[in-house]
């Protein structure tokens, strides 16, 4: 568990808090013990006054409001300890998903890599407030009191030693089974999480195609997987509990048997002394007891930090940027791929030494048939996926040198399917952008996307409330919104993913358009479906089975490619058949 004691080394103040606070809860529970046995013995043997009595009555009050006090403090501290190792775990994991490769950011339910963010991080927190806190406790506290009982009566201590073993020993024995159990749950609440949110937003696919029961069966199935695991940590929580109750009672009677017998047969104790170790007895036990179920709760909060343990190594390898900052500059950068290459698995799709330039204010197409590794390439380009090999160069300078942050604020990345969060449609132009915008560039941009109409249509204008997913809108509004926020930022690299894909040709006009006006004061790199569309391209990439086949404008790659000629003139004749496009 180095996640665990990394934690634990990096707040060692708190630990030495702990640590006196169990210091000072061992010295309030004898005292206490020691006076408590001393006003019962000078009242009931001694025939002592009340008012002899009365100070240390007022010293007993004391010393319950410190030993109350100390209990409190060390929890709160153990709280405060929980919460800063929760917020940097989920810091880390949230940096360390930021920072992985497209493919393996989509590896996974998503449902599933919420349900460790929140449900296993929360899970740690007993670790830091029961478990240690109850650990150092039982690291000083029982030792103090067997001191004292040792000095008392030596036959009550040897009992407390012989017996006080066989707690720690079958709560190393449950702990085992705890945190197999913990691990088990974990991965069921992750696989119920992962099913349940799949389910939610692919609704409307299953009721079309008749797979709403279906996935109504593989949901209970996975609810029953989570309950189970869970009813099997109770058992094991409660079968610790009953256990450890015997043995402290067992433990308990043999010593009160045992002073019983030298206090009243053999008289070889005090009633002082007597009453001392019976009071002090059970705390001792108790203090042992309850490290036993803090245990349990423990070694549940060791199975979660596994499991985030695993999710930090498994989320793929992270993209490592430098420190260089991109100028400012107004011009866009040269933009160089030299033998990039790609690959997402062992014995999967490869994209194989693609070596290119972009040059700028260039409009570069990037085109082929269907899994030739076009969005790859484009993905690649972006620095969303970092090459296996070769390297792509920003005006001479390997694109990983530069900061993260300075990369991304030169370029706008335009999907299929762009992602509209829940909000105002005016918050969604203007999201990206580090500073405040005003409303009149957000109009702006909008107007220069084409949707500005529509929006002004709507009765709450830019206020208007899209859902997630962009819930509420078209594909060709999701589209336009999108190139709004591009119009907004003006970034000087603008990367397309075959954005007129599906939509009609009053809508792919108006994108046309859009792309057209950004192209004036921008680099721009076009994933590209329809083929016509791109003819006015600088240059056209060809890309086949991941290997660049040709490079060339379109007026050149129809004299020199066959391929590319061969998938223009089939578009060409599918379009015409559909009345869409006249060949002539």
């Amino acid at each position: 568990m180095y996640l665990l004691k990394e934690s634990l080394s990096q707040q060692r103040k708190s630990m030495a808090f702990l640590l006196v606070f169990a210091f000072l809860l061992g010295i309030a529970i004898i005292s206490q013990g020691a006076i408590i046995a001393g006003i019962i013995d000078g009242v009931f043997l001694q025939d002592m006054a009340f008012s002899s009595i009365f100070p240390f009555l007022l010293i007993l009050f004391g010393v319950i409001l410190v030993r109350v006090y100390v209990i409190y403090a060390s929890g709160r501290t153990g709280i405060k300890m929980a919460a800063r190792t929760k917020d940097h775990f989920r810091k880390r994991l949230l940096q360390k998903m930021a920072q992985s490769s497209l493919h393996t950011s989509l590896d996974r339910q998503s449902g599933g890599k919420v349900s460790i963010l929140m449900d296993s991080v929360d899970a740690v927190d007993n670790y830091f407030s029961q478990y240690i806190p109850r650990l150092l406790q039982t690291a000083l506290v029982p030792l103090m009191i067997l001191i004292v009982v040792f000095t008392q009566h030596v036959n009550s201590g040897l009992i407390m030693l012989v017996t006080a073993p066989f707690i720690p020993l079958f709560m190393a024995l449950v702990g085992i089974q705890t945190k197999k159990k913990s691990e088990e749950q974990l991965t069921q609440l992750e696989a119920f999480s992962g099913t349940f949110l799949d389910s939610l937003q692919g609704l409307v696919t299953l009721k079309l195609f008749g797979h709403s029961k279906k996935q109504q069966n593989r949901m209970e199935e996975s609810s029953i997987g989570f309950k189970n695991a869970t009813m099997d940590i109770l058992k094991v929580a409660f079968t610790n509990a009953f256990m450890l109750e015997i043995i402290m009672m067992l433990s308990i009677g043999l010593i009160a048997l045992e002073i019983a017998l030298q206090l009243i047969i053999y008289e070889s104790l005090t009633f002082f002394t007597a009453f001392f170790i019976l009071l002090l007895v059970p705390d001792f036990y108790l203090s042992l007891r309850d490290l036993g179920s803090a245990f349990h709760n423990g070694r549940a909060s060791m199975g979660a930090a596994k499991k985030v343990e695993e999710e930090l190594e498994n989320t793929g390898d992270s993209i490592q940027w430098g420190d260089q900052k991109i100028s400012d500059k107004k011009m866009p950068p040269q933009i160089e791929l030299s033998d990039v290459s790609f690959q997402y698995e062992p014995e999967n799709f490869v994209l194989e030494d693609v070596s290119a330039k972009i040059f700028p204010y260039e409009h570069v197409a990037i085109v082929g048939k269907s899994g030739s590794g076009k969005t790859t390439l484009l993905n690649v380009i972006a620095g969303l996926m970092k090459p296996m090999q070769g390297t792509i160069s920003i005006d001479g300078h390997s694109l990983f040198e530069h900061q993260e942050q300075s990369w991304y604020k030169h370029i706008s990345y335009i999907t299929q399917h762009p992602y509209i969060f829940s909000g105002s449609i005016g918050e969604n132009i203007a999201i990206g952008l580090p500073d405040q915008v005003s409303q009149a560039d957000v109009i702006d941009a909008a107007s220069q996307a084409g949707i500005s109409e529509m929006i002004e249509d709507l009765s709450d204008g830019y206020e208007t409330i899209v859902g997630e997913g962009g819930r509420g809108l078209s594909g060709g509004e999701k589209q336009r919104l999108a190139i709004a926020r591009a119009f907004l930022k003006q970034p000087s690299i603008i990367l397309f993913d075959e954005p007129t894909v599906g939509l009609d040709l009053q809508t792919e006009n108006i994108l046309q358009s859009s792309i057209q006006k950004l192209s004036k004061n921008a680099t721009i790199v076009t994933v590209a479906h329809r083929l016509y569309t791109i003819q006015d391209a600088d240059r056209i990439l060809l890309l086949e089975n991941g290997k660049l086949l040709a490079s060339g404008s379109h007026e050149r790659l129809m004299t020199q490619s066959s391929t590319y000629a061969g998938m223009v003139d089939a578009q060409l004749r599918r379009l015409s058949d559909e009345g869409t496009f006249d060949r002539h």
